[in-house]
């Protein structure tokens, strides 16, 4: 007996194999799910940066093509790589490190600027992408920028 079906659970991984990957053919080889449409993407992805500092719900963002909200979150997964939600999180912090070599705006305006609703919330966010808070990265910035800013 082989490993795999002494195994519990050595059926289900055999199951659990997409009906895709069995089928020798390249044409039918396509993932039965798909991808948003190219232009569909961009126009959902255009959505995103002109509203990052506004509350964007699902509904909504599948509303912007057309679909609902269950269909669009699984073709946008498949095809970015990263859900609807962890996507616009990571527009917003990549608009943030953008602004943030702006020293005349505080944390706490850029923080609603990019769309969240505290600062303490967007810190939070910030540091958990980036594994450092908006005030040092800025602080690193800001050094970076100095002349003979090399020291630390």
């Amino acid at each position: 007996m082989s490993a795999l079906t002494s195994s519990p659970l050595g059926n289900h991984q055999e199951e659990c194999v997409a009906p895709f990957d069995l089928v020798p053919s390249p044409r039918a080889a396509a993932p039965t799910i798909g991808v948003l449409p190219r232009c569909r993407l961009r126009r959902v992805t255009e959505f995103i940066q002109q509203n990052l500092d506004k509350d964007l719900a699902l509904a909504e963002l599948a509303a912007v093509v057309s679909m609902s909200p269950y269909h669009f979150a699984r073709l946008f997964k498949c095809s970015t790589g990263v859900p609807p939600h962890r996507f616009v999180v990571r527009q917003r912090i990549a608009r943030a490190r953008a602004v943030l070599t702006t020293p005349e705006l505080s944390i706490a305006q850029i923080s609603r600027m990019v769309g969240f609703r505290t600062p303490s919330h967007f810190t939070t966010v910030f540091r958990r992408s980036l594994g450092i808070t908006p005030g040092t990265y800025r602080a690193a910035l800001t050094r970076e920028d100095r002349p003979g800013g090399e020291g630390g």
